[in-house]
């Protein structure tokens, strides 16, 4: 019957018009192709492009590199010469090194450059508008060091590193400070005048982002910052390790020159600077203290207040 021939090159008739039979030649198609390969070894499959990536990150990158890694999820870009070197030395992860098309080196981008490739960190230069839409237009002074998101310690961590310091444990709590350049400033001032860490609320709080690292200088790679759901339930645990709990008042009780305090175990906790401490957090402190200033001068911020308090605190404990 037309169109039924088994002979190779028959006619089939249709609607269509005459149509060539296949003669036996799509015989090799229904053999099959073997077993489905694994998703990684399949090109275009997610799974071989994660195998791809995770091959790249291994294997690391190389300074002169036109094409950046896509940033990570959660990833923060640290930037600025003086965070950048002093995280590096830190030994903080890090995942790539990002520097800037015509930079100036000096002795801390060479540091940089060393540590990072050292430790097998990608180095990655980029235009400056590249790196300009990477940070967000925040000054960068042309390096930017990509980092997972800031490791918090627990709150038992904190008192049990100011209980091993060998000296009388200081940590300085923050009470609704927002600004996270406030914060910074805060944790380069407790690194300078000897405190053993820091205690934010997780909520209402600055966090540790790529500006509390900048304004920090790096220093917030050497203190231990601990992040609590409840600020007073922390303070009164610090209060059980044998800690007083002095808070900054423009009100308070005592004035700075007169905190006996200073040489003994001490949480200084300041509040935001527009409502101070809050009602619980100032009747969870021990004492309230002020600091003397001029007739007719406004308030400090939290970050200077901090630097002020604790700086006269170190000094009372260097004369006893």
């Amino acid at each position: 019957m037309a169109g039924n021939s088994r002979r190779q090159g028959a006619i089939r008739k249709s609607k269509k018009g005459p149509q060539v039979g296949s003669g036996g030649q799509s015989r090799k198609a229904l053999q099959g192709r073997g077993p489905t390969p694994p998703a990684e070894e399949r090109k275009g499959h997610p799974a071989a492009r994660r195998a791809a990536a995770a091959e790249r990150r291994a294997s690391g990158g190389s300074r002169g590199s036109s094409r950046a890694p896509r940033e990570a999820p959660g990833a923060d870009l640290l930037v600025g010469r003086n965070p950048v070197a002093e995280a590096l030395a830190a030994r903080i992860p890090a995942t790539a090194l990002y520097l800037a098309h015509g930079i100036e080196a000096d002795e801390r981008i060479t540091e940089s450059v060393r540590l990072a490739s050292g430790r097998g960190i990608a180095l990655l230069e980029v235009s400056r508008a590249e790196l300009d839409r990477r940070t967000g237009g925040i000054v960068h002074q042309g390096i930017a060091l990509q980092v997972p998101p800031f490791a918090y310690s627990s709150l038992e961590d904190v008192l049990a590193v100011a209980a091993d310091s060998g000296t009388a444990p200081l940590l300085v709590a923050l009470d609704g400070v927002t600004d996270p350049r406030n914060l910074g400033a805060i944790i380069r001032s407790a690194v300078a005048f000897g405190a053993d860490g820091v205690v934010i609320p997780e909520r209402r709080s600055a966090g540790i982002t790529p500006t509390a690292w900048r304004t920090s200088a790096g220093m917030a790679a050497h203190l231990p910052v601990a992040q609590v759901t409840n600020l007073v339930r922390a303070l009164r645990a610090a209060k059980e390790a044998g800690l007083f709990v002095v808070g900054l008042d423009a009100d308070g009780t005592t004035t700075l020159d007169d905190l006996e305090l200073a040489p003994e175990p001490l949480v200084v906790v300041v509040g935001s600077e527009g409502r101070g401490l809050s009602r619980l957090v100032g009747e969870a402190c021990d004492l309230t203290v002020s600091i003397p200033m001029a007739a007719g001068a406004e308030s400090l911020n939290a970050s200077v207040a901090v630097a002020v308090t604790l700086a006269e605190v170190a000094r009372r404990r260097r004369t006893v």
